[in-house]
């Protein structure tokens, strides 16, 4: 073949994604069409041609994760994103908010579930106690900084579930990733706030091997590095040594930056 008939780069990867359309069509649910995906996939490969630059079989595996866990690569159920590494730059498939939030919608435990971000203008009242409450108004115009981050779920027998964190809180998740200083949370801050909170918050609630699943891929994308575990004082203190408190061994989750305390027998071993 000429360099005149050569195939572009996104037209040779129009090919090999029709090439692969029964593996699609194998592992999307049949609520997505084969052709939507694989549409929007070369869609969204064109609005970041550098995705081509990065290596084949990660970028293919790529859609096909997707494909498995029913989510589309449109920006908002998931997205391409490129990761850099010493053999050279890679694609990670990532789950965004909407597409978490679709799977947990879609687990037929849950009433609603949403996540936003509060900013510095905006009116935020959060209460505890017997009655707990989250009251948001967000400011028209120009909002400001972002201060805070919540979510709240509603299961179909009523309980409400509520979570917030602070932007310290949600820093301390970025800190725990391997991208903390690129890649998504320096181009999607504000998801990947909503994604921190919805994870802490998932953890209440009713579970199932879908949501697992994408929870998963995303903590896979995401790179979490998992914490050593920590000493820390508890406030009475000990049996064996009532005048010194005893240190026990706590972890930090990497997800939701939670620290994990271990029950009286563990300290005791």
């Amino acid at each position: 073949m000429s360099e005149t008939t050569a195939l572009t780069p996104i037209a040779a990867m129009r090919g090999t994604l029709e090439k692969m359309k029964p593996d699609f069509q194998s592992a999307l649910p049949p609520q997505i069409p084969v052709e939507k995906f694989i549409r929007t996939t070369l869609t969204a490969i064109q609005m970041q041609p550098e995705l081509l630059d990065t290596d084949k079989r990660s970028l293919l595996g790529s859609c096909m994760k997707a494909a498995q866990d029913g989510l589309i690569p449109d920006g908002r159920e998931a997205a391409l994103v490129i990761f850099r590494t010493k053999e050279g730059p890679k694609t990670q498939y990532m789950p965004m908010v909407g597409g978490i939030l679709k799977k947990i919608r879609n687990s037929g435990e849950l009433a609603s579930i949403s996540a936003n971000v509060v900013y510095e203008k905006d009116q935020f009242e959060y209460e505890l106690g017997d009655y707990e409450a989250i009251k948001h108004k967000p400011f028209l115009g120009e909002r400001g900084k972002a201060i805070a981050v919540y979510a709240i779920a509603r299961t179909k027998d009523g309980a409400v579930y509520r979570e917030v964190m602070s932007v310290a809180d949600v820093e301390k998740v970025r800190a725990a990733s391997r991208a903390a200083n690129s890649g998504p949370w320096t181009q999607w801050w504000d998801e990947m706030a909503r994604k921190t909170v919805i994870r802490r918050i998932a953890k209440r609630l009713p579970s199932s091997a879908d949501v697992d699943a994408v929870l998963e891929a995303d903590n896979e994308a995401s790179g979490f590095v998992q914490r050593e575990p920590i000493d820390i004082t508890p406030a009475a203190p000990s049996i064996d040594n009532p005048g010194t408190p005893s240190r026990l061994k706590a972890t930090i989750d990497a997800q939701t930056g939670e620290i994990s305390e271990p029950a009286a027998s563990e300290a005791a071993a």
